[in-house]
């Protein structure tokens, strides 16, 4: 591309808009060539990368996100990336989800940051807080400490730890 020298900030800016649009657009269009391939050519994936410098990772990646959200439940204003923060979650989330970077304006990575944030939060709330009061002799409390610090945790997680792993063989 060959741009003018004398070109304003305002007509610089509006063609990075029409390149970002393009450029997520094309995303898309990947995804859906690829999902169209799926069913006639099996040989799909061997073209795309002869045709394109991307991985079969970023190309299977497209076609599933494209495959989860059909035109339809696409937002123009969010790129196939957002889409794909959320695709793994039940329909009715990905639509809150994007409903709230959409109206918040948030990039892919404060909308990953989001979820994230969700679910910790909701992995926290089902946690149960426990008090158990065992007597142990000094050399057991003692092997425990090193064995937690060997473990890299903290004692009380090394201890629910093991008790799980002691509870397994009854789960089966």
């Amino acid at each position: 591309m060959l741009l003018p020298v004398d070109m304003s900030f305002e007509s610089w800016r509006r063609i990075g808009d029409q390149l970002c649009v393009i450029a997520d657009s094309s995303t898309w269009w990947l995804g859906d060539w690829l999902v169209y391939g799926e069913e006639f050519f099996p040989d799909r994936y061997r073209i795309a990368l002869a045709k394109t410098s991307l991985s079969y990772k970023t190309l299977r990646n497209y076609a599933w996100v494209a495959r989860k959200f059909p035109v339809s439940r696409r937002r123009d204003t969010l790129s196939l990336q957002h889409h794909a923060e959320v695709a793994a979650l039940p329909e009715d989330q990905q639509e809150i989800w994007l409903t709230r970077a959409e109206s918040e304006g948030w990039p892919q990575s404060r909308l990953r940051k989001e979820i994230q944030g969700s679910r910790a939060h909701i992995e926290s709330a089902d946690l149960v807080k426990m008090t158990i009061s065992v007597t142990v002799s000094s050399g057991q409390e003692q092997r425990w400490i090193a064995a937690a610090r060997n473990a890299a945790v903290s004692l009380p997680e090394w201890i629910a730890r093991t008790l799980d792993e002691a509870a397994a063989p009854i789960d089966r």
